[in-house]
């Protein structure tokens, strides 16, 4: 065996392996372990250009594997200035006189949406008048440049409707005027006492179309700005904790573009999994089984690539919707989203793309349970039962629900941070002390055997929210709380944040704990998340992120 590059000392190390066993020191010898012990007998290892941190305590865990994240996104929300913060109008005005000052006449002028990240709660109530600034409120400060506040993306607050605001410049730009009718009868113009637009643009869907329609002459994401964005994003994540992700939702070509170019320029410091999101146009029998021809030598199987950037899969979605269609005239411009907007089709050719697809080899993902009978369909005829095929965004799960997805062999994700934090209670009430059990309900899915993988869906991007979730089961709006007896242990959680999401990837002999032969990939934290307060563990974050055995994010507070 070569001589360690790296060794971990004087730590707690919970290596989340089978036994569960907790030690001091990790070896690491090139992309791999190479031993897990007492620190004294890892020291001896050591040559003389061997790196040694004294960890002094700290704890350390496998790299968390976010298994619905969404990761590209996060980083384009630093490209647009922010708006965070402001309290009034006013303080809105002077963030945009600033751009403008900043900016040439004529310039556009786009910004974050109102409100404070992650989540853009309370807004317009967040601000002293109780309102939104109009297109007369803008052209105060902006009398030259086209001004555009988008709307949030609405999966980061759950609650409708959706606003973006732009001034007298950008709505003349983008052509619109008295007379424009809406696209889509889910969008209102705001319009004043004589008619006229003022503004505000209102829409009731959780996905933006306006900006990809009505306001489509304003600036949007470019190539470059997705290849930045990502960088970012990676960071981001890293700090987090985050050495894994898989994109469950799919990726459009847009976004998969930027990741092949990261990847042959040996940019990636997270592994990234992704699943296809089909753009299938004006599907009929004749294009869908062409594009699966087309899509099969890269996505089957366990689909092309290697540890850091591998594609497989196909996500899987049916009823496409008026606004949808919509949006579909944008591609292959996705906006926030980063898939495509015309992956779904009606249920009977879907149920053909299955039945294809499983015999084909192509692992299907669908987001709920609104597809698990035709999923049981497809294994009548082709069994899937090893496929691992994905369900995502667990909500609320009957015990019939568990017994079918157990008996077909398909892994979950979770959406902890909507169903419990954000709308857990809206649930309970709903549902009834009778039925609380069955809201995201983790330790029926466990005792079931049911693999579930905790998942983030990008708000906010670190996994130890989902973690905390999992075990205190708390809701954002009351103390109650929600189904207690579905809590995991702290334990639990963890896997249900490493090696269940190396399981969803069929990984799960090479990462997701800290034993000898497996990939290198680890995080010391800041906090335990074994011992620490229940509400700290939401909190936790990275003091040295390490992938492949290389470190990719180092806060400066371990010694060397």
């Amino acid at each position: 065996m070569s001589r360690p590059s790296l060794i971990l000392l004087g730590g707690r190390v919970v290596t989340l392996d089978p036994a569960l066993r907790v030690t001091e020191a990790v070896a690491i010898a090139g992309d791999r372990i190479a031993e897990v012990g007492a620190s004294a007998d890892v020291r001896r290892l050591a040559g003389a250009d061997t790196r040694l941190v004294d960890l002094r305590g700290r704890a350390v865990v496998p790299g968390l594997v976010d298994a619905h994240a969404h990761m590209d996104r996060e980083g384009l929300k630093s490209l647009y200035p922010s708006l965070a913060g402001a309290r009034s109008i006013d303080d809105v005005l002077q963030r945009v006189e600033v751009l403008v000052k900043a900016a040439a006449p004529g310039d556009w002028i786009v910004t974050m949406p109102l409100g404070d990240p992650p989540y853009y709660f309370d807004v317009p109530g967040n601000l002293r008048e109780k309102r939104y600034p109009t297109r007369r409120d803008l052209d105060r400060v902006a009398p030259r440049n086209p001004v555009y506040i988008r709307s949030i993306w609405g999966y980061w607050r759950h609650t409708l409707p959706l606003v973006s605001i732009a001034n007298s410049e950008a709505l003349r730009l983008a052509g619109i005027t008295r007379e424009t009718v809406p696209p889509w009868d889910g969008i209102q113009i705001e319009r004043d006492s004589t008619r006229e637009p003022t503004g505000i643009f209102v829409e009731q869907t959780y996905i933006p179309v306006v900006e990809l329609s009505l306001m489509a002459a304003a600036p949007r994401f470019t190539h470059e700005d997705r290849g930045r964005g990502l960088r970012e994003s990676m960071r981001i994540y890293n700090a987090a904790g985050t050495t894994s992700v898989v994109e469950g939702h799919g990726v459009a070509d847009e976004v998969l573009r930027v990741y092949d170019e990261a990847a042959a320029r040996g940019e990636l410091t997270v592994r990234a999994h992704l699943a296809l999101s089909p753009s299938w146009g004006a599907a009929n029998a004749t294009t869908i089984e062409a594009r699966l021809a087309a899509w099969k030598p890269r996505i089957a199987g366990r689909g092309g690539g290697d540890a850091f950037l591998r594609v497989a899969g196909l996500v899987a979605e049916t009823n496409p919707s008026p606004d949808g269609s919509v949006r579909a005239r944008a591609m292959p411009y996705t906006g926030w989203a980063g898939f495509s907007y015309d992956a779904a089709l009606p249920r009977e050719q879907l149920r053909a793309v299955l039945l294809a697809a499983a015999r084909e080899d192509i692992r299907i993902l669908s987001m709920g349970t609104g597809l698990l009978d035709l999923y049981e369909d497809v294994n009548r005829a082709v069994p899937i039962r090893d496929r691992r095929w994905v369900i995502e965004h667990i909500g609320v799960l009957t015990a019939d629900e568990i017994g079918r997805i157990r008996d077909l062999g398909v892994v979950l994700t979770t959406h902890t941070n909507r169903y419990l934090y954000k709308e857990g209670d809206a649930f309970r009430v709903q549902l009834g002390p009778h039925a609380e059990d069955t809201i995201v309900p983790l330790r029926r899915l466990k005792e079931a055997g049911v693999h579930v993988a905790l998942a983030t869906d990008n708000v906010p991007p670190s996994l130890f929210w989902p973690v905390w979730q999992a075990v205190a089961r708390a809701g954002r709006a009351t103390s109650h709380v929600i189904a207690p007896a579905q809590r995991l242990s702290r334990a639990d959680a963890l896997r249900a944040a490493t090696i269940e999401g190396a399981y969803l990837t069929f990984e799960e002999d090479q990462k997701g704990s800290i034993e000898p032969g497996k990939l290198a990939d680890l995080v010391v934290l800041s906090d335990d998340p074994m011992t620490c307060a229940e509400i700290r563990i939401r909190d936790i974050t990275a003091e040295m992120t390490i992938v492949g055995g290389r470190i990719v994010h180092d806060s400066g507070r371990v010694a060397a």
